[in-house]
């Protein structure tokens, strides 16, 4: 994420100079990969946007076990409401 040290505040790719300073205070922006930024600036070269979009794939992450209860139970209460339609 592009960070401005002296400004305080993160920038999106497209927001910064085409040099990849601050449009606020003209100086090198750096990325954060938490809560240390980096010296490295980014630019429109330096950004990899395949990584990015590998970073979001499908499959990449896990369903959280408690989404799938509230889907079982969503079908459990759906099925119920279906059923109590007839009765």
């Amino acid at each position: 994420m592009p960070w401005c040290e002296p400004c305080a505040r993160y920038f999106a790719p497209s927001a910064m100079c085409s040099d990849g300073s601050c449009p606020a205070c003209g100086r090198p922006v750096g990325t954060t990969t938490g809560a240390a930024p980096r010296a490295d600036p980014v630019t429109a070269d330096s950004l990899d946007l395949r990584a990015l979009a590998r970073a979001g794939r499908p499959g990449s992450e896990k369903v959280p076990w408690h989404f799938a209860l509230l889907m079982v139970m969503l079908v459990a209460y759906l099925g119920w409401r279906v059923v109590a339609v007839f009765l």
